[in-house]
């Protein structure tokens, strides 16, 4: 058969992901930060888009018609620990969303006088942050510090050059990230410049600071108490061996007894590993909880969203009647019908996430309602699949809405991925337990070694959690315990027997 090439009309159906679509998923999986970022990028762009700056109570008289205005008062939802609805309602992309339809699951006004005297540690969720925030004043950065002391040096030329050069290269704990030879390649310079230029840094405060490492950052700072020598030198070439805690080994290397060498010990203790640590870096990064979790009266836990976090926009009727009247050209029209129909779908994206988001939290909240009330080693196994089912949704939104996600709760403020952990069988065919609380599990035991005599083998551990109905082989418990940065049972017994 030959083979010729031809037109050919064919009528067929498909899923087609249009650019409306890949939004919403896009916006599901923000973070509130990103989220806020994204908002931002859309007023500059969309001319009718507009922040809703009104206070909560609606005025009849505005000119700006609220597209959605689900974010007016905080969302609220009341799960109860004995039983939750699991009736879900989904919002269809058309829904028209207003002050006074919040997307709720329970009652509306259940927690509505909740007494939170009795709420547990967390931190308050009313405090006024930004009252904070505005007092706080600009910290001076290590590198600042440096600076100032560097015009005091005497360095002029090539050296004052190089040493602004290796203070830039100084990290936030003091430690210089560079390496001479390349530094002095690119400056074209030598590198005995170098050396005599990082020795007048290194003589700055904070002491210690511009080292190449630990070792060379504790010397700095003995040899200004005047109390670097031979043994110290030894032990501080050895230090891979404090920190095994291998004593005898060092009493070799330094050359010296016992009580010289918990003495040295000892000074090193009092030495600052970070000299750069008590100067201002980039701010830290505060984590807003999307959903806050409150616990209420009669077995409840009220479940909202975190209006702080929520984007309120509006549709500018007014605006769009007006340039709409005056559009004359056919470009001019499809712009401003776009800009409408971007507009309109994003305030209901935005909308559609917020609902998804109460959604899932709420599922999360009754799946792990033990471990709210009584800790985590009540933590249940659960994955996104369960929740999916139990939402009608997919297992991919799921994922989307918990990632970047974090609920407020009386226990602390956790990652909504926290929740989903593995299950671990139990044993005679009980009820199985999450990889989280048997990690608890092996804390506590090793918390409770009071002496040489009382460390847990991995093997014991694992006989122990076993009695306890934990199905568990000793290579998991040595990946748990690893994980936590515990050392082995030798490490430990070799620990207790030095304190007694």
């Amino acid at each position: 058969m030959a083979l010729s090439a031809r037109l050919e009309i064919r009528q067929g159906q498909g899923l087609v992901i249009t650019p409306q679509l890949q939004q919403a998923i896009k916006l599901l999986q923000l973070s509130n930060l990103e989220l806020e970022a994204f908002v931002e990028t859309e007023l500059e762009r969309n001319p009718l888009l507009q922040r809703d700056e009104r206070d909560n109570e609606p005025d009849a008289e505005a000119p700006i018609e609220a597209a959605a205005d689900y974010a007016t008062d905080r969302v609220e939802d009341s799960v109860s620990r004995a039983e939750m609805d699991a009736t879900h309602d989904e919002a269809s992309p058309g829904e028209q969303v207003t002050g006074d339809s919040e997307p709720s699951m329970g009652a509306a006004d259940a927690g509505a006088s909740i007494d939170w005297s009795k709420a547990k540690s967390g931190g308050s969720f009313e405090g006024d942050a930004d009252g904070l925030e505005g007092a706080l004043t600009h910290d001076k950065t290590l590198a600042e510090h440096l600076q100032d002391q560097l015009s005091a040096a005497g360095l002029a030329g090539a050296e004052a050059a190089a040493a602004l050069v290796l203070i830039d290269a100084v990290d936030e704990g003091g430690y210089l990230r560079a390496d001479l030879a390349e530094v002095a390649e690119r400056l074209g310079c030598g590198v005995d410049l170098l050396e005599r230029v990082l020795t007048v840094i290194q003589g700055f405060e904070p002491v210690g600071v511009c080292a190449r490492d630990v070792a060379e950052c504790l010397a700095i700072q003995l040899k200004d108490r005047n109390r670097y020598d031979p043994a110290m030198a030894a032990l501080l070439e050895n230090l891979p061996l404090l920190a095994k805690r291998d004593m005898p080994a060092l009493k070799r290397a330094c050359g010296v007894d016992d009580e010289d060498l918990r003495e040295m010990v000892a000074e090193l203790r009092a030495l600052t590993p970070r000299p750069g640590a008590a100067f201002g870096g980039e701010p830290a990064q505060t984590v807003v909880p999307d959903v806050y979790v409150r616990e209420g009266l009669g077995g409840l836990w009220h479940v909202e969203l975190n209006s702080e976090t929520l984007p309120r926009l509006l549709v500018d009727q007014r605006y769009h009647a007006r340039v709409s009247a005056s559009a004359r050209t056919d470009q001019e029209k499809t712009f401003v019908t776009d800009c409408l129909a971007q507009a309109s779908w994003l305030v209901k994206s935005l909308d559609q996430r917020a609902k998804t988001i109460l959604k899932v939290s709420s599922e999360i909240v009754r799946q792990q309602d033990a471990f709210l009330a009584y800790g985590v080693e009540h933590l249940r196994p659960l994955n996104l699949k369960t929740v999916a089912d139990a939402i009608g949704m997919h297992e991919s939104t799921v994922s989307r809405v918990t990632s970047n996600k974090y609920l407020a709760t009386p226990r602390g403020v956790f990652e909504m991925k926290f929740f989903f952990t593995s299950a671990i069988q139990a044993t005679e065919g009980g009820e199985a337990h999450s990889a989280e609380s048997v990690r608890h599990k092996i804390k506590q035991l090793i918390d409770t070694e009071a002496s040489e005599r009382d460390v847990h083998s991995d093997d014991t551990i694992v006989d122990i959690l076993k009695e306890a109905g934990v199905d568990i082989a000793r290579r998991t418990v040595a990946k748990y315990r690893e994980a936590m940065r515990i050392p082995s049972s030798v490490e430990r017994r070799r620990r207790l027997k030095e304190i007694a």
